[in-house]
């Protein structure tokens, strides 16, 4: 028999199962912070590899420090033989499907696979931090009948993912942005995908195992499908001039504006400030500044309801900048 007297938290909303020292998350006040850093100052002064290093270490490292762990990153960045063949058996296959499996397939193959220790544990968090880009480029170009692009160890981690996508060096301002991006992306506490890597990890299951369980949790389009739904709406709408009659059909059908309100923040999403100005940039390098004014102009057909705390997300900027940057849609979420 059900007992209706326990109170559900749905979703674990307001519940606290653990305690943190690597990101703080203030919603009501839009604070967001890695390991006591603002996410402002490292989105803006920072880079993907040191806020990797500080997320791992608890402190940003020092020039000796950060030149040894690009090292580790860059040596990292191959895939065994096996990983390309896996890819090209299930290359019809949801890019996140694709990536779920190749991680999980890594597991064999990673020389540390046996040793489960904090150190053994962060030796292949470092690699697989290489190889899921590797993954993700490898299976893009597999599908589309090319051969697989080696990794461009002159570029950093952002500048190299760009390159795997067809074997050409991006502009700087595009790796810069993607840079930024990752950083802004790189940690949010206990989200869906996040929460569930913890769970299996709790289990003192390997990293590979943990991960892989992430993946498919971030698969879903509930949790990793924002990004690619707001290109989509950004598509649908064609034009700065129809953002508003498009948004107000939405609402008035009682469907979801994409890009808008989150979970934790009923502020300003603090991330989403950093990508607004980047994809104005871009689309104006790439000769396509409709996008952007499509959605400044999305965005002021519901400032009417920032008074409920319904504000832009990271997501809203974000599938912008990965189109422009040359990625394909299904490739949003990896």
């Amino acid at each position: 028999m059900v007992n209706k007297s326990v109170k559900l938290y749905r979703g674990l909303q307001g519940v606290y199962f653990d305690r943190t020292r690597t990101t703080f998350i203030d919603g009501g006040n839009g604070i967001l912070e890695y390991r006591g850093y603002n996410i402002h100052d490292l989105a803006e002064k920072s880079t993907f590899e040191e806020v990797s290093y500080l997320l791992i270490h608890g402190d940003l490292p020092n020039r000796e420090q950060l030149d040894t762990f690009n090292d580790s990153l860059k040596e990292a960045r191959n895939l065994p033989e096996q990983i390309f063949s896996i890819i090209d058996e299930i290359k019809n296959s949801h890019p996140m499907d694709v990536l779920r499996t190749a991680v999980s397939a890594l597991a064999s193959f990673d020389e540390d696979r046996e040793n489960n220790t904090i150190e053994g544990t962060i030796k292949k968090g470092i690699r697989l931090t290489s190889q899921i880009p590797t993954i993700v480029m490898a299976h893009y170009n597999i599908r589309n009948g090319n051969t697989p692009i080696e990794p461009n160890q002159n570029l950093n981690h952002a500048g190299n993912f760009l390159y795997m996508l067809n074997g050409e060096i991006p502009s700087q301002q595009t790796i810069n942005l993607m840079d930024k991006d990752f950083i802004l992306h790189a940690d949010h506490g206990s989200n869906a995908s996040a929460f569930t890597a913890r769970v299996v990890a709790s289990t003192n299951a390997d990293i590979h195992g943990a991960i892989t369980a992430g993946i498919a949790a971030l698969s879903g389009p509930s949790h990793g499908g924002a990004a690619e739904n707001v290109m989509q709406m950004a598509k649908e709408i064609e034009s700065p001039e129809k953002a508003e009659s498009y948004v107000k059909t939405l609402l008035a059908n009682r469907e979801r504006v994409m890009g808008f309100g989150h979970r934790v923040y009923r502020s300003e999403d603090p991330r989403a400030r950093h990508l607004k100005e980047g994809v104005k940039r871009l689309s104006a390098e790439v000769g396509q500044p409709q996008w952007y004014q499509i959605l400044v102009a999305v965005q002021k057909a519901m400032s009417p309801y920032s008074r409920r705390g319904i504000h832009v997300n990271v997501d809203f900027f974000a599938g912008v900048i990965y189109y422009l940057s040359g990625i394909p849609q299904d490739l949003f979420a990896p």
